[in-house]
């Protein structure tokens, strides 16, 4: 198949969205909801995200003027009702991350609706600002999940069938890749469970330089996710550092928001690349299984 390359404005050769999932301690409270162990290295660990990591990251956008999309979920703006009127006031997008950061696996159609209607009203609550985009914990989409997006008329940033802007049944989707998301390499919480150490940040960063230089020789986009307890740590916040002045030292990327993203998809490429969301039936009755 002939490749098509992304059309960007003008004077772009390439996009670029810097990406926060504001998981804090949610992720502990969904696994352990059944009940939650007596034990406090895991949850201090992910409360740093919002105590400090999620102040450096701002002051580190701020410095390179970047203006980024944080995911939060519902659960950690409850918890934290200081964080997205602060992410609001400096400048950046919010964006809908689950309640609980439950997991599509996890949970039934209804659950996900409930989940998605009480964080919308909850963002409004706080910030007066009804959220344009959503964002599944952990990547993955349902069919239904997808039909609800479309229901509410915002764009995804979950899956991966392009490395630039497309559309999924409606859907302006924005999407994210496993290489460029910080936890793959970093997520180490202890107490028995992780048993492999956290990579060291240099040969991930030379990894991820790597990547952007790919995407941008073949005008596509570098959509970076980070989380605020892993890399709002000292020795990933130099290493963002490092990466942020390396791209933004070449012009010709376009730094934007998930939603600036999609509206200039939507505005002048949602029929170019427009893909089938249906799941494939399994092997069986297939002619050829002999199972």
């Amino acid at each position: 198949m002939a490749h098509d390359e992304y059309t960007w404005p003008a004077g772009v050769q390439s996009a670029a969205c810097f990406t926060l999932d504001l998981d804090a301690h949610s992720p502990h409270l969904w696994i352990h909801r059944g009940g939650m162990p007596q034990l406090l290295s895991h949850l201090e660990q992910r409360r740093f995200g919002p105590r400090v990591g999620v102040g450096r990251i701002l002051d580190l956008l701020d410095r390179f003027a970047i203006k980024g999309t944080f995911f939060v979920p519902g659960f950690v703006a409850e918890e934290f009702p200081e964080i997205l009127p602060t992410l609001v006031e400096r400048g950046h997008e919010i964006g809908l991350h689950g309640y609980f950061h439950e997991l599509a696996n996890d949970l039934s159609d209804e659950g996900f609706t409930h989940a998605l209607d009480h964080s919308i009203a909850l963002f409004e609550a706080q910030t007066g600002i009804r959220p344009k985009g959503f964002r599944s914990p952990a990547w993955e989409m349902t069919p239904h999940m997808l039909a609800e997006v479309k229901r509410l008329g915002m764009w995804d940033s979950s899956l991966m069938g392009y490395d630039h802007p497309y559309t999924v049944d409606g859907v302006t989707e924005i999407p994210p890749q496993w290489t460029l998301d910080d936890a793959v390499y970093f997520k180490f919480l202890g107490g028995g469970v992780d048993l492999a150490p956290p990579s060291a940040p240099g040969p991930i960063l030379d990894g991820w330089l790597d990547e952007w230089e790919g995407l941008h020789r073949f005008g596509s986009l570098f959509m970076l996710t980070v989380h605020d307890w892993i890399s709002g740590r000292a020795q990933r916040i130099v290493m963002l550092e490092k990466l942020l002045t390396r791209i933004t030292a070449e012009k010709s990327v376009w730094w934007a928001t998930v939603s600036e993203i999609a509206a200039h998809h939507e505005a002048t490429q949602k029929d170019r690349y427009v893909i089938d969301p249906s799941v494939p039936q399994g092997v069986e009755g297939h002619p050829a299984w002999r199972g």
